[in-house]
């Protein structure tokens, strides 16, 4: 990744009106997308979907423009979640995917992600050859064969019958009361239409996107809306999902948070209880140490991959293992769908619940996490943290104070200037301490 001038972990991000995420840029990075999945001889089409952020419909239309001048046909989905972009790209054998979205950033961000036909993230070798396209001047292809646009207005059915489609039939919510936050974002018009028609009762927060809201004070990235909901309520389980919908976060009956380590482990776990699970599971180098123990005493081989879901899938279809995910929400389950879904992981880990007879709080227990400390350090530009060697001298100490009862991970956001400063071990006080003059050696560091 090191090698890309546009592509970071998950695609393009940035602040809207500075460069890369501006309509010029979008209308060349349209044209460049449509260079690239191009194939001769067949009439190739791409679908847009996006979440609900006002400058989307701005870089929908740029990239739409750029996509026709290079002779590709456009499907437009409107705001959908972006695992609903992975599954409608198979589904209509499209030439690729591409959402418009920052995910759990606040609205004044946005970016851009692709899928291939496959609906998986696409590799470092085409997003190489975007890029090789970015560098050359636009062509308009002959007036003759230029794109047409048109839209899928049953999109959101087509997707909300998919993520049903996850579950056995017999599966039932029938008596559940789950209050679900959609983050103001792109599932606010289809989660809850799942979830009730599964039977259960449902309350909303978070549903009501007016372009400028998305992901503010709700979703998995903000919980004191939705945990004082449950606790209202006295909602057997919250389900909250991020901007776009690809991450998911649960709070349960008594107001903690379930993350996502936990719902991986609750899955896989139960899996294997059935004789279900493929292998093993894939987590990242930030999944919680308890998971990696829980998973060991059952016999459930564990791996550990870059952080990025794109990076988890990869290692799952290396090993044709199903299970991965972060702790931020990521998860994938990939045989029920290609990318991270928070609509359809959601379901999986109601469904162990429902199979094992148990409630969600009890499948918890089953691992215990380790204190885990994690302080993001702003920075000018992203860097390689420990190509400084006061920095790396800093990581060797924490190291070799903690011993083999800890954990110590720097490493650069892919998606914004940041460094991330993580410790884990037994003594959270320690770890914290640990995690603190870290950043402050991060915070201090002389530029190269």
């Amino acid at each position: 990744m090191s090698e890309r001038k546009y592509f970071g972990t998950d695609g393009i991000r940035g602040h809207v009106g500075t460069s890369p995420i501006t309509p010029d840029f979008m209308l060349k990075l349209g044209w460049a997308a449509g260079q690239a999945f191009k194939q001769d001889g067949q009439r190739n089409r791409v679908l847009i979907g996006k979440d609900t952020r006002l400058s989307g419909y701005m870089f929908e239309s740029a990239l739409e423009a750029g996509l026709s001048a290079a002779g590709v046909d456009v499907s437009l989905l409107g705001p959908m979640p972006t695992p609903a972009i992975a599954y409608l790209t198979r589904t209509f054998r499209a030439s690729a995917g591409i959402v418009i979205s920052a995910s759990h950033n606040p609205h004044e961000d946005n970016g851009i992600k692709f899928f291939s036909p496959l609906g998986t993230k696409l590799n470092d070798a085409v997003e190489a050859e975007i890029e090789s396209w970015l560098d050359r001047d636009i062509e308009v292809c002959a007036p003759g064969e230029l794109g047409k646009a048109s839209r899928i207005d049953d999109a959101p059915g087509r997707y909300v019958e998919f993520c049903k489609s996850t579950v056995p039939n017999a599966f039932t919510l029938e008596g559940m009361h789950i209050v679900l936050d959609c983050a103001h974002g792109a599932t606010y018009h289809v989660a809850p239409k799942v979830f009730r028609e599964l039977g259960a009762k449902t309350s909303v927060i978070g549903n009501n996107p007016d372009g400028l809201n998305i992901n503010l004070k709700v979703g998995s990235t903000h919980l004191d809306a939705l945990r004082a909901r449950v606790l209202e309520e006295q909602a057997d389980l919250g389900i909250a999902f991020d901007g776009d919908g690809d991450r998911v976060l649960m709070i349960d009956r008594d107001g903690s948070m379930i993350d996502g380590d936990e719902l991986m482990f609750i899955i896989a776990s139960q899996r294997q209880v059935e004789g279900r699970l493929q292998g093993g599971v894939v987590g990242t180098l930030m999944t919680n140490l308890g998971v990696e123990l829980a998973l060991k005493e059952l016999g459930i081989p564990f791996e550990r991959a870059q952080v990025g879901d794109r990076y988890v899938m990869e290692r799952l279809v290396a090993n044709d293992w199903q299970i991965g995910g972060e702790g931020s929400g990521h998860l994938v389950v990939r045989d029920c769908t290609s990318t991270g879904d928070g609509i359809v992981s959601a379901l999986q880990v109601l469904l162990a619940a429902w199979r094992s007879g148990e409630t969600i709080s009890a499948l918890r227990q089953g691992m215990s996490r380790l204190p885990q400390v994690l302080i993001n350090v702003r920075v000018d530009e992203r860097f390689d943290p420990l190509t400084r060697p006061d920095i790396a001298e800093a990581v060797k100490a924490a190291e070799a104070s903690m011993g083999a009862t800890g954990r110590v991970l720097l490493r650069a956001s892919g998606t914004e200037p940041l460094i991330r400063v993580m410790t884990e071990g037994q003594d959270e006080s320690e770890m914290r301490q640990w995690a603190e003059k870290l950043a402050d050696v991060v915070k201090s560091s002389p530029s190269v």
